[in-house]
Formats: C-alpha cells, sequence, structure tokens
C-alpha cells in the first residue's frame, strides 16, 4: 500500500493512509547532520553532534507537529517487553533512558511515543475510538517473540478493542533483500505454523533465504483480531533506497536513525 510523502521545508516524511491519530515515519531529508549521519539523524548514540540531533528534531517537531519537546523514547534490546508510557517517561535528548523495552503504548493525549529503525519494522497502531496507541520496533528477534501479541495485549488493557486497531507497518528491510540464515525462517514457521506459506523464499546460498517479516508481522495482527483491511504495509525497502532511509545492511552499520512516531489529540 502507498503511504503519503509530506514535504515540509525539505524535512521529508511519510505517514500511512489508514491512521487517523498524528504520526510521522521520517526518512534521512530535511536535517542539519553531515557524513554518515547526513541528514536529519534522529539518533543519539550513533557518533553525531548532539546540537545537530537537536536541530532535526526541531525540525521534525516544526514540520510535523509532533511536540519532540515530549517524546517518549525507549531503549531497545530486540526484545518483547511492551511499556505502557506516561508523562513520567517523557525523554530529555542525551539523558539515560532508565528502561528497556521495544515497543510503547499510551493513552494519554499529546504524549507522542516513538520507535527508530535502520531496517527493522517500525509498527505504528491505534484505536482512536478508546484513545489508545502503540509504538513498535519489530526487529526479527522481537517479531518471532510475539512482541506484535505483547503490543496488542496492553493496548486492550488501556481500553482498545482488537477490531477497532488500525495498523501501519512501515518502510524496512523488503522481502527483497532479507537474506538470512536459517534461524530467521524456522522461527517464523514457529510463530505462524499454519500459516507460513510465500513468508520465506530460497536465497543466493542453499543455507540462506530471503524472509518477508512484514508480510509474517500482518498477518500476526490479523491471528490478533485486528482487521486485514484495517492494515497498511509500505511497500519501501530501506536496503533498496539507502538514500532515503538509513539501512543498517546497506551501510554496514555506518548511519543514522529514522524514527516511527505517533500522538493522540489533546
Amino acid at each position: 500500500m502507498n503511504f503519503i510523502e509530506h514535504n515540509d521545508n525539505g524535512v521529508v516524511w511519510m505517514t500511512a493512509p489508514n491512521l487517523t491519530a498524528r504520526h510521522a515515519f521520517t526518512t534521512r531529508f530535511g536535517g542539519v547532520s553531515g557524513d554518515i549521519w547526513a541528514s536529519l539523524n534522529l539518533g543519539e548514540h550513533r557518533g553525531d553532534d548532539p546540537e545537530n540531533v537537536r536541530e532535526n528534531y526541531r525540525r521534525v517537531k516544526q514540520a510535523t507537529g509532533i511536540d519532540t519537546d515530549r517524546l517518549v523514547f525507549t531503549r531497545q534490546v530486540h526484545g518483547r517487553e511492551v511499556r505502557i508510557a506516561t508523562e513520567a517517561d517523557i525523554h530529555t535528548l542525551f539523558t539515560p533512558v532508565p528502561y528497556e523495552a521495544d515497543g510503547l503504548v499510551t493513552n494519554i493525549p499529546g504524549l507522542p511515543i516513538t520507535c527508530f529503525i535502520a531496517d527493522c519494522v517500525p509498527l505504528l497502531m491505534e484505536d482512536t475510538r478508546h484513545g489508545v496507541i502503540a509504538a513498535v520496533h519489530c526487529g526479527w528477534r522481537s517479531t518471532v517473540q510475539d512482541i506484535m501479541a505483547a503490543a496488542v495485549e496492553k493496548m486492550l488493557l488501556l481500553g482498545a478493542q482488537p477490531g477497532e486497531i488500525r495498523a501501519a507497518i512501515g518502510e524496512s528491510i523488503g522481502a527483497c533483500c532479507f537474506e538470512t540464515g536459517p534461524e530467521v525462517p524456522e522461527a517464523v514457521y514457529a510463530l505462524l505454523p499454519d500459516w507460513h506459506e510465500g513468508l520465506v523464499r530460497p536465497g543466493k546460498t542453499p543455507d540462506k533465504s530471503y524472509v518477508d517479516l512484514r508480510e509474517a508481522i500482518r498477518r500476526r495482527l490479523v491471528q490478533l483480531g485486528v482487521p486485514a483491511e484495517q492494515i497498511a504495509v509500505s511497500d519501501e525497502c530501506t536496503m533498496c533506497r539507502p538514500d532515503k532511509y538509513w539501512s543498517h545492511r546497506a551501510t554496514k552499520g555506518q548511519r543514522g536513525h529514522q524514527a516511527a512516531m505517533i500522538v493522540l489529540d489533546d
């Protein structure tokens, strides 16, 4: 599904056609960072100049209307933990994040939550009728540990209903480029034992496979009760578009971070 590209004074971000909450999937375009971080790097710990990172956040705030001074961050560890975010979790740039989590949910209006990506899959979800949102970092390890179920469970704790959830699976490494060893297909088969057809195809050598992680996430969300017609999936591959997005693989780790952010209206 085609996501929508926006440009405000050179800051470029994407939105999903099915989400109504204010949100943004950022790109590399529109910041002030240079070198390997050029230009809209939002990563605090990639070696970039802190003042450049702060200016990049200021530009995102001005362009998208998301108050980046109130963002809640995660310290992502490729695990299954999903945290219910409160105003006590608002992050000041370049200060420690005191917890580890790969997903955030909240029901507090005006509190933006975010996750960071550079090939992994960003997942934003909303149930605006019941006032609940989620931002989830779905690397392959988090995905096969079923972080999707953990996120939906936390949303339900805050009053969301599965049939009211809308989900956007953003830009990430695609099935065209995500070549892995046997451990990833095996884990995907275990996650979706009755619905894994077409998720894996042969790689360049007999011990390698290409895996469609975004489709695996979509299918699992459907199993969890999210209506298929309420799930949007980006068709952009970060590794195919290293000019627009950071790709850990394409840059061999020499890169910045883009972010996926979502916030309920005040």
